[in-house]
């Protein structure tokens, strides 16, 4: 397929200059929005059109929208990086394609051309890069692409319409004050995912099935919920938002483990990239079943010395409690791990630019602007 055209349409009234710089310099995550969104339309029979980038603004959506009604919605996320040289790069984006695809296939979606998703980042950032943060710190854009079931109708099929759309918008360090370690509520009634569901889709539907047990997790002070399997109610699956990891250490050993995706849980882009640096670093990486009680048990007898979340907003966060109903278990010395902020470090700095990219993962959006 040869590279797409969007017709670009100019915000009538973009934020000014001075307005910009006071959101880049304290814009948090997902509260400010850039000036521009990018869109692609699918019609059954008529297949990707009406490539558009456009100001961003309100949908009309008809109140017998089939995403309304049955659900027919996936997203993804990922950020934008200002380079050193001033140019502008994503971080694996082609993975986040695949994934959209998957995704799709699981709802019964559409699946947009991997070219069409990286032009579309493209073409909306060659409009709103101002709003890519300088370089050297972890402030970045974050990139939101989506699609939604736009056909008009209340049959329960899949639809012949549908909306592709790409959001931008600022986002701070996660962490502005220094990393600092979380609590996870270990949940044991609600599923995050199951074999043969939706788990391995990024789907608002998975979400919205979350913030209930995300919201008991808060009564108990914990700002992260981690899921046991749907079937044995006994493996460790993932987090809410992000999936996990284990440190073991015996005198000198260390042992990195990540619970198997088997099927049912969402592929991270983060994890498989942290298990490839784990492995530049000499880390041995283990992917495997991991019970619930041995998380518990390693971490009390002191075999389990560091557990992290790891997903695209906050790259790796440590995790210092785990509470669960019969009481709560510490990780080391409730303090981000060695081996946690290593990793960390290492990922951010190819992210940012200031490191080697030894597997190619940064992908340009925008060149380096010309030299005056």
């Amino acid at each position: 397929m040869s590279a797409p055209q969007f017709a670009v349409t100019q915000n009538p009234a973009p934020t000014s200059p001075e307005r910009r710089a006071e959101i880049l310099a304290d814009p948090g995550f997902g509260r400010y929005m850039t000036d521009h969104m990018a869109t692609i339309r699918w019609t059954a029979g008529r297949g990707w059109h009406d490539f558009e980038v456009k100001p961003y603004g309100p949908l009309v959506l008809d109140p017998s929208s089939m995403v309304l009604h049955y659900g027919q919605e996936i997203f993804e996320g990922l950020k934008a990086y200002r380079q050193p040289d001033g140019s502008v790069a994503s971080f694996r984006p082609d993975r986040n394609a695949a994934r959209f695809q998957g995704s799709a296939r699981r709802l019964a979606m559409p699946e947009l051309p991997e070219e069409l998703f990286l032009a579309s980042l493209s073409a909306l950032l060659s409009v709103d890069s101002e709003w890519v943060p300088a370089a050297g710190g972890e402030d970045s854009l974050y990139l939101r692409p989506f699609m939604i079931a736009t056909e008009v109708g209340l049959g329960v099929r899949p639809s012949s319409e549908y909306l592709y759309a790409v959001l931008a918008s600022p986002a701070g360090p996660y962490f502005a004050g220094g990393v600092k370690p979380m609590d996870v509520w270990l949940e044991t009634t609600y599923t995050r995912s199951a074999l043969g569901g939706t788990g391995e889709a990024k789907c608002g539907g998975n979400y919205a099935a979350s913030l209930l047990p995300q919201s008991i997790g808060a009564e108990h002070g914990c700002a992260q919920v981690a899921y046991l399997d749907a079937e044995e109610r006994i493996w460790i699956d993932e987090m809410g938002s992000n999936n996990l990891f284990f440190v073991f250490t015996a005198g000198d050993a260390v042992e990195l483990v990540t619970p198997d995706l088997r099927g049912a849980v969402l592929a991270g882009i983060t994890r498989d990239s942290l298990l490839a640096i784990a492995e530049d670093m000499g880390i041995k990486v283990v992917e495997r079943r991991i019970q619930g009680q041995e998380w518990l048990g390693g971490a009390a007898s002191g075999v389990l010395t560091e557990a992290f979340g790891c997903g695209t907003a906050a790259v790796i966060t440590p995790i210092g409690t785990v509470k669960h109903d019969g009481g709560s278990v510490t990780m080391g010395d409730g303090q981000p791990g060695p081996v946690t902020m290593a990793l960390r470090e290492r990922l951010t700095a190819v992210q940012r630019g200031s490191a080697p990219d030894l597997h190619g993962w940064m992908y340009p959006l925008v060149g380096a602007p010309a030299s005056v």
